[in-house]
């Protein structure tokens, strides 16, 4: 399977991702990036975007970028710093960077951006690569 195929098939079947309304702008091997808008029913008790969805956001796009490699990836340690609060209504754009591409482990930068381009949160997850290869 092609990445964008891999990363198709796996957003179809990605009940929350798609609950997110995240939607795949690109992907390559190695890399992915994704786009979702803000909801209302997203925001925390201070009618910002509730930093778990922000993570989720950056989670799918780090199991997509590696998993573009063709065998199944499993995320095994991954953190989060929010930079910037996020409003209802705007759009977030996430950006995973491929740092390390191992045989057995692999490491990705995610930048999630805001509508000004601005960076509000960096995420870093490492992988582990299973056996198990993508099949059509």
């Amino acid at each position: 399977m092609s990445p964008r195929q891999i990363v198709e098939h796996m957003l179809s079947n990605d009940a929350f991702s798609r609950w997110l309304g995240i939607e795949l702008v690109e992907v390559s091997e190695g890399n992915c990036v994704l786009r979702m808008q803000v909801r209302e029913e997203m925001t925390n008790g201070f009618h910002i975007l509730h930093g778990g969805v922000s993570y989720s956001l950056a989670d799918s796009a780090l199991a997509f970028a590696a998993n573009t490699h063709g065998r199944h990836s499993l995320s095994v340690e991954t953190s989060i710093s929010h930079l910037r609060a996020v409003q209802p209504g705007e759009w977030l754009t996430a950006r995973s960077s491929e740092r390390k591409a191992g045989r057995r482990t692999g490491v990705y930068d995610i930048e999630i951006l805001n509508d000004q381009q601005q960076c509000v949160a960096l995420f870093r997850g490492h992988v582990f690569r299973t056996d198990k290869k993508w099949e059509q």
